[in-house]
C-alpha cells in the first residue's frame, strides 16, 4: 500500500530562527509602536521591557511541551491532549480566529504603509492583488515559504540593526544633528512617565499585540527537521530580540525626535526620519514597514492553515481540511483560511478608514486567550508527565506562570476601560459562546456516526 502524504519535514534550523525572529517584527512595531509611545511617553521602553518578560515566558511554557512532543497543532494538540477534547476544539479555534484576524490586520496595514508613496491608491484593490500573491507561495510548497520568509525577515533584521547604528551615530555626532535630537527627550518633556501611570498602563495593550507571533514557533515545529535542537535555539532567543528591536529600536526614535510631536498615525520611524530630515530613510523604512507587515501576512496564512490541519486530524474540524497534497501541502485548510481573509478586502471598499483599530482590539484579546491556554496547558502537562521527563523545563515554575496569567488578566481589565478597545470585550464572550455552540454540535455528530458505524458492525 502507498504511504500517505505527511506534512514536509523541510522547514531547517536556518528557516525555524528566522521565522521565530520575524514572526514578532510587524505592524505592531512599525505602526502600532506609534499609538503606545502616545499613550505612555517615554515609559514605553519600560512597557516593552516588563512584556516581553512575560513574552518569554509564554514562549518557554509553550517550549516545554514542544521539545517533548513536537506537533503542527501546536498548543490546541497540547490543551486537546492534557486538558481534554472541548479546551482542545477552544484552544485551535481560536489560535485560527487569531491569526486570521492578525492576518487581515497585517494586510491592512499593509495599504496604509503605501499610502506613504501613493496617497490615493484604493486599499481594496492592493489587498487583493497581494493576497492573490501570497496564495500562490502558500499552495506551492513549504520550502519556499521557509525560503521568502527566511529572506524577509533577513531585509527586517539588517535594517533594524542599520537603523540602530545610524541613530547612534546622529545622537553621538555633530553632523547632520538636528536640534530635537538629544537622549534628553527621554525625560525633558512631561518626565519617563510624561502620562501618569495610567498611560502607562493603557500601552500595554498595544505593546502586548505587538509581540503576536512569537509562539508561532511552536506551530514550525511539526514542520522542522530538528525540532529539539532548533526549537529551544529560537526560543533562547526572544530576549536578545526584544532588546534589539524593540527596546533599542524605540529608544533611538524617542532620542531623535521629542515623542509629543511624533505623529501617531505613522510609522514613528517613517516619521522622525521625514522630521529630521533624512528622506532616504524615511523610505527605507517604510519599504521594511511593509515587508514586516508582509511576512506577518505570511506567517498568518501558514499558521492558521496548520492550526486547521491539526484541527481536523483532532476530529475538532471537518474532514477536508485534512488532506494534504503529494509534497505535504495542506491546501484544503489554505484555501479555507484564505476564504475568511478575503473579507479584509470587502472590508477596505466598504470602511478603509475605521477596520484597523477594530481588528487590533479583536486581534488582542484573541492572543491573550491564546497565551493562557499555552500557561494553563503547561500547568497540567507537568503534573501528567513529571518534572524528570522534560527535557527543556521553564525557569522559576510556577512562580513565572502565575505571574504571567495575573499580568494577561491586568490587560483584559485595562482594555475594558479604552474606548477603542472595549469593543473587543464584548466581542470575545460571543465568540467563545459560538465555539462552546459548535462543539456541542460537533460531539452530537460524532456520537451519533460512532453509533451508526458501531450498529453496522453488529
Amino acid at each position: 500500500m502507498a504511504n500517505r502524504p505527511h506534512l514536509a519535514h523541510s522547514l531547517k534550523t536556518r528557516h525555524i530562527l528566522m521565522i521565530a525572529l520575524g514572526s514578532a517584527i510587524g505592524t505592531g512595531l512599525f505602526f502600532g509602536a506609534g499609538e503606545s509611545i502616545k499613550l505612555a511617553g517615554p515609559s514605553i521602553l519600560l512597557s516593552y521591557t516588563i512584556g516581553g518578560i512575560i513574552m518569554y515566558i509564554v514562549i518557554r511554557a509553550l517550549g516545554e511541551m514542544t521539545v517533548h512532543d513536537p506537533n503542527a497543532g501546536s498548543f490546541s494538540y497540547y490543551a486537546y491532549k492534557y486538558i481534554g477534547n472541548y479546551a482542545g476544539f477552544i484552544a485551535g479555534w481560536n489560535y485560527w480566529f487569531n491569526y486570521i484576524i492578525v492576518s487581515m490586520l497585517e494586510l491592512t496595514a499593509t495599504t496604509m504603509f503605501l499610502d506613504f508613496w501613493f496617497p490615493h491608491a484604493s486599499h481594496w484593490l492592493i489587498a487583493l492583488n497581494i493576497l492573490i500573491i501570497f496564495t500562490a507561495i502558500n499552495l506551492m510548497n513549504v520550502k519556499l515559504y521557509g525560503e521568502f520568509e527566511f529572506w524577509f525577515a533577513g531585509i527586517k533584521v539588517t535594517v533594524i540593526i542599520a537603523l540602530i547604528i545610524l541613530g547612534l551615530y546622529l545622537i553621538i555626532s555633530n553632523e547632520h544633528m538636528h536640534s530635537n535630537t538629544n537622549v534628553d527627550n527621554l525625560w525633558a518633556h512631561g518626565g519617563f512617565f510624561a502620562n501618569g501611570y495610567s498611560g502607562f498602563l493603557f500601552s500595554f495593550v498595544v505593546v502586548i499585540f505587538s509581540f503576536g507571533g512569537t509562539e508561532l514557533v511552536g506551530i514550525t515545529a511539526g514542520e522542522a527537521e530538528n525540532p529539539g535542537r532548533t526549537i529551544p535555539m529560537a526560543i533562547n532567543g526572544v530576549i536578545l530580540r526584544i532588546l534589539i528591536f524593540y527596546i533599542a529600536t524605540l529608544a533611538i526614535v524617542l532620542c531623535l525626535y521629542p515623542w509629543n510631536k511624533i505623529d501617531s498615525n505613522l510609522s514613528p520611524f517613517v516619521d522622525v526620519f521625514s522630521k529630521i530630515g533624512i528622506h532616504k530613510a524615511a523610505d527605507l523604512m517604510n519599504f521594511v514597514a511593509i515587508t514586516a507587515a508582509l511576512s506577518s501576512l505570511n506567517s498568518g496564512i501558514y499558521g492558521t492553515a496548520r492550526m486547521a490541519y491539526g484541527l481536523s486530524k483532532q476530529r475538532n474540524a471537518p474532514k477536508f481540511l485534512g488532506r494534504l497534497s503529494k509534497n505535504g501541502i495542506p491546501y484544503p485548510a489554505i484555501l479555507f483560511s484564505l476564504f475568511f481573509i478575503f473579507i479584509t478586502v470587502i472590508l477596505n471598499y466598504l470602511y478603509p478608514k475605521h477596520i484597523f483599530n477594530i481588528l487590533l482590539a479583536i486581534a488582542t484579546l484573541a492572543a491573550i486567550i491564546n497565551w493562557m491556554t499555552i500557561l494553563s496547558t503547561q500547568m497540567v502537562f507537568r503534573k501528567k508527565i513529571g518534572l524528570a521527563n522534560i527535557k527543556y523545563k521553564i525557569p522559576l515554575y510556577p512562580l513565572t506562570s502565575i505571574i504571567a496569567i495575573i499580568f494577561f488578566v491586568i490587560v483584559i481589565i485595562t482594555m475594558t476601560q479604552m474606548k477603542d478597545m472595549s469593543l473587543a470585550i464584548y466581542i470575545a464572550p460571543a465568540w467563545l459562546l459560538l465555539l462552546s455552540i459548535g462543539y456541542w454540535i460537533k460531539v452530537n455528530v460524532l456520537r451519533k456516526k460512532d453509533s451508526h458505524l458501531c450498529g453496522n458492525d453488529l
